[in-house]
């Protein structure tokens, strides 16, 4: 079975919206974290608006990276697109919980969702998430969209922890069974 894994950016007190990140140098060790994923996806699942932005970028990108990027399968799950025209791509159908397993039964790879936090937070709070990758900037946002729900906790059980040079950290979660 295939295996959801999360990856955001996001601030030490769990904020996940890009526009409240500090500014922060990209550096070697954070393209090779993107690397990594990169080399370990076998999909693409995202919202809606995550979708739109990538879209609107990514397909005028060039280089080696780009070019892997684009050619992976993206499934976006929507209640408003009726279609997509980053290829390849497809609208998930039913309802999310069931269209995200039966994406989990087929052969591929792993599915990494990418950014998407209203999707990410729903997948953590039905127990479909397996892996959380995040690079966790230096700085707290106070507010803002946070990744995990606020309603119930999330368990998780850390894998590694890398701190980089810029201040950032690469953390790697594993979802814990609820009991």
């Amino acid at each position: 079975m295939r295996k959801l894994i999360v990856t955001e950016f996001i601030t030490i007190d769990g904020i996940a919206e890009h526009e409240r990140l500090p500014n922060v140098a990209w550096t070697d060790e954070m393209q090779a974290f993107k690397e990594d994923e990169l080399a370990d996806s076998g999909a693409m699942l995202l919202g809606r608006v995550t979708y739109e932005i990538f879209a609107g970028h990514w397909p005028a990108e060039k280089g080696d990276f780009a070019d892997r990027f684009n050619a992976l399968p993206k499934y976006v799950a929507s209640a408003t697109l009726k279609a997509v025209d980053w290829h390849p791509a497809e609208l998930l159908e039913g309802p999310l919980t069931d269209a995200v397993t039966r994406l989990k039964q087929r052969s591929g790879g792993n599915i990494y969702v990418h950014g998407s936090v209203n999707l990410a937070r729903q997948l953590l709070g039905v127990g479909l998430v397996d892996t959380l990758r995040l690079l966790v900037y230096p700085a707290a946002a106070g507010q803002g969209e946070r990744l995990f729900p606020s309603d119930k906790p999330t368990a998780l059980e850390l894998v590694s922890a890398v701190p980089f040079s810029n201040g950032v950290v690469a953390m790697e979660y594993r979802a814990v069974a609820k009991s």
